[in-house]
């Protein structure tokens, strides 16, 4: 299976990403996804099955709250909270990574 895509990142979140974001935000946990496996499971720079999952998980909860924090917004009745961002790999991101991990030895 090919590298994640914005398109991948949209189609799994239902929504409209914008390429520019939806790029970036997929290279930057691509990088921290071969960071903390140290290249294994890539294969000329793309990524299994396996990671390819992690990274597009992990790249919802980076895209729905870029900043990272806490917000709550309101204009007239209508109000939006972001709660989640991402903060660090959820359990079953890690428990797939650590598959693939190498240890310093």
């Amino acid at each position: 299976m090919p590298a994640a895509t914005y398109s991948d990142l949209a189609a799994l979140m239902g929504r409209t990403v914008s390429p520019e974001q939806g790029n970036a935000v997929i290279q930057n946990i691509t990088a921290m996804v071969k960071a903390y496996t140290r290249g294994e499971g890539f294969v000329i720079g793309v990524p299994n099955d396996e990671l390819r999952a992690v990274i597009l998980s992990a790249a919802c909860r980076m895209i729905a709250n870029p900043r990272g924090i806490d917000l709550a917004e309101s204009v007239g009745p209508q109000s939006v909270s972001f709660r989640g961002a991402f903060t660090g790999w959820t359990v079953a991101e890690t428990f797939t990574l650590n598959r693939y991990r190498k240890r310093a030895e």
